[in-house]
């Protein structure tokens, strides 16, 4: 059975819960923040930032680590050019 676990996180309710869920199942898990979006909105601010600092506070409390990883060139290529 396979012990180590990616989880994709945002910095919402949802991928924390699912990482606090998994950790206590015992399963050794890292958290990827995956930035796919970096246009701001109408107030000139993109919320990546504030999602990625979320998303580490989340890590840090649950003693996960947590990688960033910027895929915003290829979901612009990849899902809005095709």
């Amino acid at each position: 059975m396979f012990r180590k676990v990616v989880v994709g996180i945002s910095g919402g309710v949802d991928s924390a819960v699912a990482t606090l869920i998994l950790k206590n199942k015992g399963f050794n898990v890292c958290a990827l923040f995956m930035q796919n979006w970096d246009i701001k909105d109408e107030m000139g601010i993109c919320t990546s930032d504030e999602d990625f600092k979320d998303a580490s506070e989340v890590c840090k409390k649950l003693n996960v680590p947590i990688y960033y990883v910027n895929f915003v060139k290829e979901y612009w290529n990849e899902v809005f050019s095709i």
